[in-house]
């Protein structure tokens, strides 16, 4: 019997001095809060304050600090927000302490203690528990309810549930067999099969093999259950019903984005009736992006380093909106997100990799880095951001193989993968090439693109070299990687796709060089007009002139060359199958032929209609190209520091007729695909 059932009678309360109720304790606990100095301030440093090392200032009413302001970079917590859900996690799975004899009562009502009957485990991950197969009019699994562990029918479930309105009918009259399960099923391995026929010859990271054996057997797994226990939500596990799978399940994240992926470009029948019900773009298409993105954030992809979600990731950022004034569209959030998860499992180390023994899982790594390594640099020369990756940020070589054995080359053999081609002897250094030209798009970047050059101008010694680098890498690499001048007759969509990409690419970088020396003009020649000085009393004035004009040539002559490799794709309707390769480079150009008045700007824009069937700002960014022409042709464009280079809209330079890397459009492959 308890002797002391009064609290206070309680000989621990003989004591006043530790009585923290009472309101004189209060008010000297109070008091002496003043006096102590202030607490240390938490480390709270966004995420490129704390990769650089340096101070995170952030002021009072701004969303970003100082640094990420003045480097136009995201302000993000997100290591931040791991650290302390790992403390939360870590602190939530610590076993409660053991509760002496004495404090049997307190498991009563109102007691904050736990008692012995109420004791649990700690917690843990969660048992994989069985699917109950709920009737799809009963309700569809949300996606806060989706772990590793959910069968692929779940999945499923989700991903084709019916958008907010409830209906299925907003996607078409063939969107209510949605509803059938069998439905689901096959429509879901079609959009599989698009994806690997048309996005994974450009975006080769999964093995098309294993991941269609894979979710072929999940499936099967998944109905062998059901038949066991069709209608009983309390199903034991899979494994207590006698069915055993060792494998490591497919990630949800990674199905749904293969699944949106298919359907951007499938011409399935439920997508076309959604496409023709909906102005030609396809609203189940977007529902599913949205939903694979969401997926993808809830079940932290962005955050848990791990070899799936760095693909999953370098698959999300393409598969977005590419206009940079779409809320929902490329921000390189998810690129980036990549390249800190790989940076995370160390795959920039050389060592690292080297450990990595399964053949598979380090090609695919390997690829995965140089993939986002390139994007990165890209990215940040056509959309004016610092690249997160400097040189030596990595040691390991360019992704390479040793030669293809000869049989694997006789067109009898069995064709090699995507990943393969590129690897293959005959690209002749794709990827060197690729990263020699990153390089120089990553310098070019870092000169450009800062607030002394904004205001200042380009150094002439800068802009020199700028043209060096560009020249020598065309003297190396183009004549390798580019289109040839005598177009082989057979050429099949990656090699054509490949090849006008890779010579684009470099085309594109004279055209943003330009736009860059338009818009900020040469360092000397502001400093001296800034002293109301005339710029052409400087000594070397007419080198400045000469190299003003030797970028405009290339620049225009790049952009004639893009023009003419989008007249060529399009004619054969690649680009209407293109994940987003293109783009930029049909952008870039088309402007500047628009803003100088030429009329190849219409295979620009012709390319870029061809893209709307699977991004619908194409449509939007070819209206503006066709309206910045017309408002050339009237004479409203006024070019800035190029102007006195630059011929008037409507006439041609001389000097782009002339060019060497000239190509010939008109061969009988393409019929005459270069059209105004």
């Amino acid at each position: 019997m308890d002797n002391h059932p009064n609290p206070s009678e309680s000989p621990r309360a003989g004591s006043q001095a530790f009585n923290l109720t009472s309101a004189t304790m209060q008010n000297q606990i109070h008091e002496l809060a003043k006096t102590l100095p202030p607490p240390r301030k938490q480390n709270t440093a966004c995420d490129a304050c704390r990769s650089r090392k340096v101070k995170c200032n952030q002021l009072p009413g701004q969303s970003k600090c100082q640094h990420c302001l003045s480097k136009n970079y995201p302000c993000t917590h997100y290591v931040q927000q791991a650290t302390s859900e790992k403390k939360r996690n870590t602190s939530s799975t610590k076993r409660p302490r053991t509760l002496s004899s004495s404090s049997s009562n307190s498991g009563a009502p109102g007691s904050s203690r736990i008692g012995p009957d109420q004791r649990t485990s700690p917690p843990t991950s969660p048992p994989y528990q069985a699917p109950t197969f709920r009737s799809i009019q009963g309700g569809y699994p949300g996606h806060h309810n989706i772990t590793l562990q959910t069968p692929t029918q779940e999945v499923l479930s989700y991903i084709f549930s019916p958008p907010n309105s409830g209906s299925y009918g907003v996607w078409g009259e063939v969107a209510n067999r949605l509803v059938e399960e069998p439905f689901r099923i096959e429509f879901a391995l079609d959009l599989v099969e698009v994806f690997f026929q048309i996005v994974h010859t450009r975006l080769p990271l999964l093995n098309p093999a294993q991941f269609r054996d894979h979710i072929r057997h999940s499936l099967a797994v998944g109905a062998q259950v059901r038949s066991q226990s069709p209608n009983d939500p309390s199903s034991p596990a899979p494994a207590s019903a006698g069915i055993s799978d060792q494998r490591k399940p497919l990630h949800p994240a990674l199905i749904a984005t293969v699944i949106a992926w298919g359907a951007k470009f499938s011409e399935h029948p439920l997508l076309e009736a959604d496409r023709k019900r909906n102005n030609e773009q396809s609203l189940l298409a977007k529902t599913l992006i949205n939903r694979a993105r969401g997926l993808a954030e809830d079940m932290k992809v962005h955050r848990i380093p791990s070899a799936d979600h760095v693909v999953i990731a370098l698959l999300i950022e393409p598969m977005q909106s590419q206009s940079m004034g779409d809320s929902n569209g490329f921000h390189g959030f998810w690129l980036g997100s990549a390249i800190r998860l790989l940076l995370d499992l160390q795959i920039n180390h050389k060592s690292v990799m080297s450990n990595i023994r399964d053949p598979e899982a380090r090609g695919t790594m390997i690829f995965a880095w140089w993939m986002a390594c390139l994007a990165d640099a890209y990215r940040s020369v056509y959309y004016r951001r610092k690249p997160m990756l400097d040189d030596d940020d990595y040691d390991i070589d360019f992704y390479t193989v040793g030669p293809v054995p000869p049989d694997v080359v006789e067109t009898h053999a069995p064709q090699p993968s995507p990943r393969e081609q590129l690897e293959m002897p005959q690209f002749l250094g794709y990827y060197r090439a690729a990263h020699a030209l990153a390089r120089i798009a990553r310098q070019m970047s870092r000169q450009l693109w800062r607030p002394a050059t904004e205001s200042d101008g380009i150094p002439l010694e800068v802009l020199l070299s700028f043209m060096t680098l560009l020249s020598e890498w065309r003297e190396e690499h183009l004549h390798h990687v580019g289109v040839p001048s005598n177009l082989e007759a057979e050429w099949d969509f990656v090699s054509a796709v490949t090849a006008c990409a890779s010579d684009a690419t470099y085309h594109i970088m004279w055209v943003i060089l330009f736009n860059a020396l338009d818009d900020f003009g040469i360092r000397e020649v502001n400093d001296l007009l800034r002293t109301g000085s005339p710029g052409n009393v400087l000594p070397n004035a007419m080198q400045i002139e000469a190299t003003k004009r030797k970028v405009m040539d290339e620049a225009l002559h790049g952009a004639l060359r893009i023009a003419g490799l989008a007249g060529v794709l399009t004619s054969n309707g690649y680009l209407r199958l293109d994940s987003a390769v293109m783009h930029v480079s049909c952008i870039q150009a088309g402007m500047l032929l628009a803003r100088l008045g030429r009329p190849e700007v219409m295979n620009c824009v012709n390319g870029l209609q061809q893209y709307s069937y699977a991004y619908e700002e194409c449509a939007e960014q070819a209206a503006d190209i066709r309206r910045v022409y017309n408002q050339a042709m009237a004479g409203e464009i006024e070019m800035l520091h190029m102007a006195s280079v630059t011929p008037r809209p409507g006439t041609s330079n001389a000097g782009d007729a002339g060019q060497s890397n000239s190509m010939n459009v008109d061969h009988p492959m393409f019929g005459g695909a270069y059209r105004v």
